[in-house]
């Protein structure tokens, strides 16, 4: 009889101290192998092209590109990898993103190791995992949505990915140019998202854009800080 498969797993957290103490936990379970380890969302999408992960557990909250579009981006290049959102939060706004970016499982950061590691056997098998909390929460959003079945209009869903994209790189601090060399786009095309990006959502400046990233839940308030700060 063959050795069983272990499930792939990418992990994707900006702290290494919490990738490194969840990859030891979850490889002494056995039948899970850690195939690498991502520290921002774009990296998470380049690794996952590359390793092809069953699973990819997925903070929200990362630099550069956010879980949730790093989300988006993984799934639309490999459909049949299962997405697990940690989180720290557990309200609407959260929910409502996770569930329309595809994701198979949203589990808050607290949970155990146990728990996340019994998320990913599920969400390995083709089910779904929540935190009883969120469950309760994805029912109570059905119930008050309008044409049953369908979850509450979330408040960013005008914002195409690209744009996305760029408000989370201005809030995050990063000048025109270097958001040009991030994303391979032109200065001119960075400056046509930004002003597209200020009509759309009725603000005149930076500091706006910034709040607006904050609040809408694009950007976590650790995650900003001063360009100059970056190497």
């Amino acid at each position: 009889m063959g050795t069983k498969r272990k499930i792939r797993v990418l992990l994707a957290d900006d702290h290494a101290v919490l990738r490194e103490g969840l990859r030891t936990l979850l490889e002494l379970e056995g039948d899970i192998d850690v195939v690498s380890e991502a520290e921002d969302g774009r990296r998470a999408v380049e690794l996952a092209k590359i390793f092809k992960p069953a699973v990819v557990v997925m903070d929200i909250g990362m630099p550069l590109l956010n879980g949730l579009e790093a989300t988006r981006h993984i799934l639309y290049d490999s459909p049949d990898t299962k997405i697990i959102i940690l989180s720290a939060h557990n309200d609407d706004m959260y929910i409502d993103q996770v569930l329309s970016v595809g994701a198979s499982g949203y589990l808050l950061k607290q949970s155990s190791s146990e728990t996340i590691s019994e998320a990913i056997r599920e969400v390995s098998k083709g089910k779904t995992c929540f935190c009883p909390s969120v469950s309760k929460r994805i029912r109570t959003q059905y119930d008050k949505s309008p044409i049953p079945g369908k979850l509450l209009r979330k408040r960013n869903a005008d914002l195409t990915s690209r744009e996305l994209e760029v408000i989370q790189l201005v809030a995050e601090g990063f000048a025109n140019k270097q958001i040009a060399d991030e994303l391979a786009i032109s200065v001119k095309t960075v400056e046509k998202h930004r002003q597209q990006l200020k009509k759309k959502l009725n603000i005149q400046d930076t500091a706006g854009l910034t709040h607006y990233a904050i609040s809408a839940g694009i950007v976590q308030t650790r995650q900003v800080f001063p360009t100059k700060n970056r190497i």
